[in-house]
């Protein structure tokens, strides 16, 4: 607000008012409101010895009870008052905590650094945070996130021809982006590497075409759309350090090697202990982690094992019982593992492990659970054949004997339904192993509970990729050229670096889904001239205010509020 003096040009009298001055949303020009009408200057001489030093002091009374909060402002409601067309009148600033962590992590800087000696005309750092934001808060399409992006305070001065090309110079520096990343967090939050988390996933498309990086293989959500595998790493914080994508056909096991010997080069992290579950249990990646000088606790599958493993896991002798439902043992033991030698050659080698062995009747009881549905199958397909072929007897058919198929139709062969019965057999023997556990390790002077402990810490990464997948809608994925799709998962792996230090700075007392909820309900609409009306605050912005220092519990502000409040997480 300021003193405004006007001059009557014919009568030479001049008038006092106090005004507020404020930018037009629709027509982005400045305006100003009369809060006061204070009359002729020399009618009030008669009242005051100096009206205009006067009502200048009042002036600034009036802007210091607003900023703090005690300035009641007066609005006029018009009954006939109508929202225009095509304005976006309902803002967020819940992403302002987001901002804070992006730029403390001085992604800007790294983008504006990149970009300084390039000849694009867009703002890649403007581009790279709304993907973000918009990912972690309204996620959708490349396309859509363009169309929503007035939700936010922030420069929009670009096209969506320049938020696709943009993809390009993300895709060029995401492995440098992840490093400083890295460089950063290590810095601010002591982040511990001597032992990482390493799992894989995929991602499907919504489209059938295959390419180098698109292509069909085992999805883990049973689809038959072509995918990209994902390879992540992660601290025992919870917060990714790296990751990689590998053609959808590449196995699992197929990825460590090359993603261990990515992430040592690069991160330069010294010896590292890798967990991992069983699906990374090869003897390629056991030997070559060994011979990096690195460590391993990786699960190992007792199913799978030959009859000597099984019957030392199923001998009760040198269990130590913990409580009713759980026990454990282990030993130091010499297992033979194949490996693939330069030439091609299969080779036998020995490696010195720990092996840890524990049951727990909690998990015994899950087995049972999640076989019941096909045990119920095979029931019915040993009594009704007829009903079933190949490809609806899936997990049902390793419980039915003598069951053949027709190799073109799948049908099940008319010579073979009179002799099918239900292999008891077969079920005892999975019924035995149910609820034992087995984690093969190199670091073999640690407990057998520490040894578990580290393990369980797996869920962790496996969350995460649960959040990609659910919160941020990393698919389906739209894109179809290589270099976006690259920029795409760079722009997830930003998001959930940066929600997963929001997470542990706020104690590890909400989950994501929770904190993302809450700051996109911290949204405002317009009301007037450049006021915006907040309508929502719960313990998690509260906590957000006390840990990061983003006050978002205001109920009305100000544009100039809320510039403020933005520019301040933009000091990193």
């Amino acid at each position: 607000m300021h003193l405004k003096k006007v001059k009557n040009k014919k009568t030479g009298r001049t008038y006092l008012s106090i005004v507020h001055s404020y930018r037009d949303k629709v027509s982005k020009k400045s305006r100003a409101k009369t809060i006061e009408s204070l009359g002729y200057l020399d009618e009030l001489e008669k009242k005051y010895d100096d009206p205009i030093a006067y009502f200048e002091e009042k002036v600034k009374e009036m802007n210091k009870e607003q900023e703090s909060e005690k300035y009641a402002m007066v609005f006029r409601v018009g009954s006939e008052e109508r929202i225009q067309k095509d304005t976006a009148n309902r803002k967020n600033l819940g992403y302002a905590a987001l901002s804070k962590i992006y730029h403390d992590l001085g992604i800007h800087t790294f983008l504006i650094n990149r970009q300084r000696h390039t000849k694009n005309d867009y703002d890649a750092n403007v581009i790279m945070k709304l993907l973000v934001f918009a990912r972690l808060l309204y996620p959708g399409s490349k396309k859509k996130t363009f169309q929503n992006r007035e939700m936010f305070f922030e420069k929009t001065d670009f096209s969506l021809d320049d938020l696709y090309r943009c993809l390009a110079f993300f895709n060029k520096h995401k492995d440098a982006l992840q490093l400083w990343m890295h460089e950063r967090i290590k810095e601010q939050h002591g982040r511990n590497t001597s032992l990482v988390y390493y799992d894989v996933t995929n991602y499907y498309f919504e489209i059938d075409e295959q390419d180098d990086l698109r292509r069909k293989g085992v999805s883990k959500e049973h689809r038959p759309d072509p995918i990209v595998q994902m390879g992540l790493f992660m601290d025992t914080d919870g917060i990714p350090i790296t990751y990689g994508l590998y053609a959808g056909n590449t196995l699992d096991k197929q990825t460590l090697i090359p993603m261990l010997g990515r992430i040592q080069h690069n991160f330069s992290l010294g010896k590292i202990i890798v967990v991992a579950d069983k699906g990374m249990t090869t003897g390629d990646n056991i030997w070559y982690t060994l011979s990096a000088k690195n460590g391993y606790i990786l699960s190992y599958s007792i199913r799978g094992a030959n009859r000597k493993f099984k019957d030392y896991v199923l001998d009760q002798n040198g269990y130590r019982s913990i409580g009713e439902d759980f026990k454990i043992k282990s030993r130091l033991y010499p297992r033979e593992i194949t490996v693939t030698a330069k030439s091609g050659k299969k080779i036998k080698k020995t490696v010195d492990e720990k092996q840890v062995i524990f049951y727990s009747r909690k998990y015994a009881l899950k087995a049972q659970a999640d076989r019941a549905a096909a045990l119920e199958k095979a029931r019915d397909l040993v009594g009704n054949p007829s009903k079933y072929n190949r490809a609806t007897s899936v997990g049902a058919a390793k419980y039915v004997k003598n069951l053949t198929f027709d190799k073109k139709t799948g049908e099940i062969l008319d010579s073979a339904k009179q002799s099918l019965f239900f292999d008891e057999e077969k079920l005892k023997k999975e019924e035995e192993l149910d609820g034992y556990y087995a984690i093969m390790t190199s670091e073999y002077q640690e407990t057998d509970d520490r040894i578990i402990e580290l393990y369980r810490g797996l869920w962790k990464i496996e969350e995460s990729f649960k959040v990609t997948k659910s919160d941020l809608e990393s698919r389906p994925v739209y894109l179809s050229r290589q270099e976006h799709i690259e920029a795409h998962f760079l722009t997830c792996f930003v998001s959930l670096v940066i929600v997963r230090i929001l997470e542990r700075g706020l104690k590890g007392k909400y989950s994501v889904t929770a904190i993302l909820d809450s700051l996109k309900k911290a949204s405002c609409s317009h009301i007037q001239e450049n006021y915006y009306l907040f309508d929502f605050y719960d313990e998690v912005l509260s906590d957000i205010k006390e840990e990061l220092g983003v006050d978002l519990g205001k109920k009305y502000m100000t544009l100039g509020e809320i510039k403020k409040i933005l520019g301040a997480t933009k000091k990193g």
